[in-house]
Order: structure tokens, then C-alpha cells, then sequence
């Protein structure tokens, strides 16, 4: 036989075993890798059925349908005493009204004045999105008692009570810019500031309808004067 042929024969032979031992090893790494995997999500389970059984974790989830529960039911009643709207009462629901929250804003209004009408969008805006503090609306014309108790003499006017009692004022645009054209956000701030309602949370919806120069519609320089008698 000539020994170069024998040679190539040995030569394939050889070659032949080493890709059979190759697949071999592959065949056996891809098996170990599903034994792996299989052995991972068996793990995964039983961990999370662990979980699930955890007392620390069923507490904090139970505290936390109770503080959802606890934050539901304040909504409701706060709703009952009239939150989360911008209504119009009354001279004679002014007193219940004022005592029977603890937080009030109370716009003191003039039907013809159109600054008036500008603080009245921004107000309905802010009533539902802080549903703490009653946003309620008054027109002067029809409570001289409580005009002259109270001392205003300017409108637009927004008096603020907490528990029944008047802690601050904002009288005309003076503490808004003194722009027809500000932002709800702006008068938003203001209240923070003075305290009648609070800082909403990171992550809450502080999306404002208002953005919209409300002023740029209104012409408020033909009525500015009419607005402070």
C-alpha cells in the first residue's frame, strides 16, 4: 500500500475522532447549561413562595392597605364638608362654612370684575387637586356684614381661616405680580407659602391647565380700575 495513501486514511480518522469528541463536549456543556437553568428557576420558586410566606412583608403589606383605607375614607368625609370643589356660598352659610373646616380659602368676589373672574379659573383649578383646604367663593355684594367685619376694601380679595379664625390675606394681584397674567402655579406657590395648603410629593401630577395667559384673553387693562373699589 502506498504509504502516502495510508498516511491521508490515518490522518482522516484522526480528525474524525476529534470532531466527535467535540460534539460530544458540546452536546454535554448544552445539557449542563439546561440543568443550570433548570436548577435556577426551581430556586427562583422557592424563593418566592418564601417571600410570599414572609410575616415582615405581609405586614408592611397589610399596613399599607390600611393607610390606603385610612387616606380613602379622610377623602370621603373631606368631600362631605364640600373639599375637592370651588363652590359659592352664602352670607349666611359663611360661619359653618369657615368653622367647620380647618383649612379655608374664601375668594370675597364682584360679579362685574374681571380680575375676579381670573382668580376664579385659577381657584377651580387648585380646589380638587388639594382637597385639604375648602376653596370657597363669597360675593361681596351680598355680605356687607362680613365685608365690613372683616375689613376689605379691595377686590379681588382672598382671606384665608384656619379653625374659624382669618391668618392672612392676599388683596388685589399685589402678592401674584400684580399681572393679570399669571400662572395657577404661581398662586399655587403663594398658598404653599402662607401655609393653607401644603407642598404637594415628588411624583405627583403637577401638570397646569393654566399655562394659557388667561389675560391675553380678558381685557384687563379697560377694567383695572374698576377692580379696586
Amino acid at each position: 500500500m502506498d504509504p502516502d495513501a495510508v498516511k491521508s486514511k490515518l490522518s482522516n480518522l484522526a480528525f474524525g475522532n476529534v470532531m466527535a469528541a467535540a460534539a460530544r463536549n458540546y452536546q454535554k456543556e448544552l445539557l449542563a447549561q439546561e440543568k443550570a437553568q433548570a436548577s435556577s428557576t426551581s430556586n427562583q420558586e422557592v424563593d418566592f413562595d418564601e417571600l410570599m410566606d414572609d410575616p415582615e412583608l405581609e405586614k408592611l403589606h397589610a399596613d399599607r392597605i390600611a393607610a390606603l383605607k385610612k387616606e380613602a375614607e379622610k377623602r370621603q368625609a373631606l368631600t362631605r364638608q364640600g373639599h375637592g370643589e370651588y363652590r359659592e356660598i352664602s352670607e349666611g352659610d359663611f360661619l359653618g362654612e369657615v368653622t367647620g373646616s380647618e383649612n379655608i380659602i374664601c375668594h370675597f368676589y364682584h360679579r362685574e370684575f374681571y380680575r375676579c373672574k381670573i382668580l376664579d379659573k385659577h381657584l377651580k383649578s387648585l380646589a380638587p387637586r388639594y382637597i385639604d383646604a375648602k376653596f370657597i367663593k363669597l360675593d361681596a355684594e351680598n355680605a356687607p356684614f362680613f365685608v365690613a367685619k372683616l375689613g376689605i376694601k379691595t377686590l379681588p380679595c382672598i382671606i384665608l381661616f384656619r379653625k374659624g379664625i382669618a391668618i392672612d390675606r392676599l388683596i388685589g394681584f399685589q402678592d401674584l405680580g400684580g399681572k393679570d397674567d399669571f400662572t395657577t402655579n404661581t398662586l399655587e406657590n403663594v398658598l404653599i407659602k402662607k401655609g393653607i395648603i401644603s407642598a404637594k410629593k415628588v411624583g405627583e401630577d403637577d401638570a397646569d391647565n393654566d399655562e394659557i395667559d388667561i389675560g391675553r384673553s380678558i381685557r384687563s387693562s379697560v377694567h383695572a380700575d374698576s377692580d379696586s373699589e
